[in-house]
């Protein structure tokens, strides 16, 4: 009977040993997912307060010398995507309506063979948009580098930035906390693309803690580029 006790007691003192690094690693585990819930949630509530009172329609956004246009997926033939062209056809009326005089068309160039601004100016100008209110950023390779960009290189102080409604906010807060007074006009009909649209939505999340991040650290763009003068000039022309 003492035998039995005995190894009784030394397999509950092993089995103890091997139940605590499982027990640390699961209280490790909790308090992370607990610390990224509330940083996320944060992230989001910070994006949410810096474009309150700054988000509007086409119809009621204050004028702007400039519209800010965030690039967005072009296809294979240079034809912009359903959602690029959403946010396109709100600058070419915001230009229509006088409710801006130039358009910085903002996106990814980073391999020769793929041109997110070039489409966008070309569709611009093919729908009565003067190629010379047109300038395109080519390392607009994500929304904090478009406006930092656009503040830092192109010199814009003042800015109606497109994109869809989703990701407006974000984008209208990183505008601001990079030194430009901006307002900003979501697309909403590329919402018929359900599925593409939800998972958009739910990536806001993660994006939120990026732009965050991006904003405490003070990153450079990924190309920051020498100063342009490109806006200026196509504001004198009009």
């Amino acid at each position: 009977m003492g035998g039995r006790v005995a190894r009784w007691r030394a397999w509950w003192a092993t089995d103890r040993r091997a139940v605590r690094p499982i027990r640390r690693l699961l209280l490790v585990g909790a308090a992370g997912a607990v610390l990224s819930t509330a940083v996320t949630a944060a992230s989001v509530v910070w994006i949410r307060d810096g474009a309150e009172g700054h988000v509007f329609t086409a119809a009621e956004v204050p004028e702007a010398p400039v519209a800010l246009v965030l690039g967005a997926k072009v296809e294979p033939d240079g034809t912009p995507s359903p959602f690029l062209a959403g946010r396109l056809e709100i600058a070419r009326q915001l230009f229509a309506a006088g409710k801006v005089r130039v358009v910085l068309v903002s996106g990814d160039h980073m391999n020769w063979d793929y041109d997110e601004p070039d489409a966008m100016r070309r569709w611009l100008v093919e729908r009565g948009v003067p190629a010379d209110r047109v300038v395109l950023d080519h390392a607009g390779f994500d929304t904090y580098d478009s406006c930092a960009r656009a503040r830092r290189v192109f010199g814009v102080r003042q800015a109606t930035v497109v994109t869809q409604s989703f990701h407006l906010p974000r984008a209208v807060t990183l505008c601001r906390r990079l030194g430009i007074d901006t307002n900003g006009v979501g697309d909403d009909t590329a919402r018929r693309y359900a599925d593409q649209w939800r998972i958009s939505t739910t990536r806001e999340y993660g994006a939120a803690v990026k732009a965050a991040a991006d904003v405490l650290s003070g990153r450079d763009p990924v190309h920051l580029g020498r100063r342009e003068t490109a806006v200026d000039d196509a504001l004198r022309a009009g």
